[in-house]
């Protein structure tokens, strides 16, 4: 009640006067200051919205950009801030607030208050008011209009029990269909943020060839190469010197072998034939039962998932795990995978570990490699890692199974 009644009221009036004084220019300097204010209110709000009533509601706002300070950063600012509909859906709101949210939040306090009334006039109020007061439809001047008064207290409780609730979740709701982003704002951050997916994924494809070119030319080729030379001196040395030629074959043998070797390595890198073979869920747990650290792995899936979804989810796994046994120093890994049907479809991935904690998400970091990966199918990572463990890693992509 008080922040609809106090604080969006106040803002109200001091982003009217704000306004109003960018005729003369002093709103300038003030308007960005109050329009921040009133962002922090509202983000409260929203905030209040998920933990009080359960009501997801998202941050609608435009970037900006970080002008510089002084009149022509501030004129910049005022002006990019005035030109968001989040602003004025803002304001909008305050006196929405400030009226029917302060309404919505004072009746359910009301209900109460009025229903325990009707038990404090029975437990001997009504004395002292007895022939002056009336309490809703009954006029207190005896004790059998006291136990009138604790009955219909008792009945304005039992509504309050079932009518506060949807009291409580309606002043959320008058936030959420005001501070809620709208449609065409929610596709214009979705087509933003496959715009950066799409950078992302150019990016990643391209380090991802040089990776596989500089293990080919390091690894494979030069083997090949080294065969090559040695079949040339084995066949002019099988006249001359028969057993020197055998030596070069055996060695010859050996070098192809390793070459075949580092080529199935490089091939399940690009896709592991376990993946491709038997699905994500069997994959995962092979790639559990390679690592040095014990890991706990819980898979439920309803079937297959398309072939990128399920590589990117297999080399995010991969990265976790590895930075969990590399530089966490974990003890024990916990891996869990599993499938909802809410919202279309929900792939959720949680790895814990017990190590040290303290896990970077930076610009460089594995962990930032993993969230550029994911954000190329509309994938989110959280991370909660605080010093001294543990650390959880959650995953989340839409997506569907194709196969059952």
């Amino acid at each position: 009640m008080l922040l609809s009644l106090g604080v969006s009221l106040t803002l109200f009036l001091l982003t009217l006067l704000s306004l109003v004084f960018l005729l003369l220019g002093i709103g300038f300097f003030t308007t960005p200051w109050i329009l921040y204010a009133v962002r922090m209110h509202a983000n409260q709000r929203r905030g209040l919205a998920g933990k009080w009533a359960g009501l997801s509601v998202l941050d609608p706002y435009r970037p900006l950009p970080p002008g510089p300070r002084g009149v022509t950063g501030h004129v910049e600012r005022t002006i990019l801030m005035l030109k968001d509909p989040a602003t004025w859906r803002d304001i909008a709101w305050l006196i929405a607030d400030a009226a029917a949210g302060f309404v919505l939040a004072l009746l359910p306090v009301a209900l109460l208050g009025y229903g325990l009334e009707g038990w404090v006039m029975f437990a001997g109020l009504w004395r002292a008011v007895a022939g002056d007061y009336w309490y809703g439809f009954v006029h207190v001047v005896t004790f059998g209009d006291a136990a009138q008064c604790a009955a219909l207290g008792t009945a304005i409780l039992v509504l309050a029990r079932f009518a506060n609730p949807q009291l409580f979740t309606a002043h959320f709701q008058l936030a959420r269909v005001l501070l809620a982003p709208t449609r065409g704002a929610v596709l214009a951050q979705r087509v933003e943020r496959l715009y950066e997916s799409r950078h992302d994924a150019v990016d990643s494809s391209a380090a991802e060839l040089r990776r596989i070119e500089r293990d080919l030319h390091d690894g494979a080729q030069a083997r090949l190469v080294a065969m090559g030379m040695s079949l040339g001196a084995v066949e002019a040395l099988v006249e001359r010197d028969p057993a020197k030629a055998k030596e070069m074959i055996a060695q010859a043998r050996e070098n192809s072998a390793e070459a075949l070797t580092e080529l199935r390595d490089l091939v399940r890198g690009i896709h592991p034939p376990v993946l491709a073979e038997r699905g994500l869920g069997d994959a995962a747990k092979a790639l559990a039962l390679r690592m040095q650290v014990p890991v706990e792995v819980e898979v439920e899936l309803p079937g297959r998932f398309p072939e990128p979804v399920e590589t990117a989810v297999y080399f995010a796994v991969s990265e976790v795990l590895t930075n969990a046994a590399k530089h966490a120093e974990a003890e024990r890994i916990w891996l869990d995978i599993h499938h909802t049907g809410d919202a279309g479809g929900m792939l959720r991935i949680a790895v814990t570990d017990d190590g040290r904690g303290g896990a970077d998400v930076g610009k460089g970091s594995g962990l930032a490699g993993v969230e550029r990966r994911l954000g190329q199918f509309d994938g989110i990572m959280a991370v909660s890692s605080p010093p001294g463990g543990p650390t959880m890693v959650t995953m989340e992509l839409p997506c569907r199974p194709v196969t059952p």
